[in-house]
């Protein structure tokens, strides 16, 4: 079974807190037995939506260098230093 994705965290734990939320207010139950259990199915829920909720089947492309080695770094450009930024107008004090 692979990991689940950010997407399929996210909307199984919106899911699970969204719908305890809601199910502890229809219910309008005050007993510790009643309350575990409108907990247990909002996990059940969540669970369901995460684990049915389409997972991405085309992988992510990264970039493939061509050519030698030496060519793909001859291509880095590496900015000029600033000439005359003020240091020689400076005066000592």
């Amino acid at each position: 079974m692979q990991r689940p994705n950010a997407a399929q965290l996210a909307y199984g734990s919106a899911t699970v807190v969204l719908s305890t939320v809601a199910l502890l207010l229809l219910s309008g139950t005050t007993t510790t037995l009643g309350i575990a259990a409108v907990c247990a199915a909002g996990l059940m829920l969540g669970v369901l939506v995460a684990v049915t909720m389409p997972v991405r089947t085309r992988h992510v492309k990264t970039p493939v260098a061509t050519g030698s080695p030496d060519r793909a770094h001859s291509a880095v450009r590496v900015p000029a230093a600033p000439v005359g930024a003020g240091a020689d107008t400076r005066t000592g004090s």
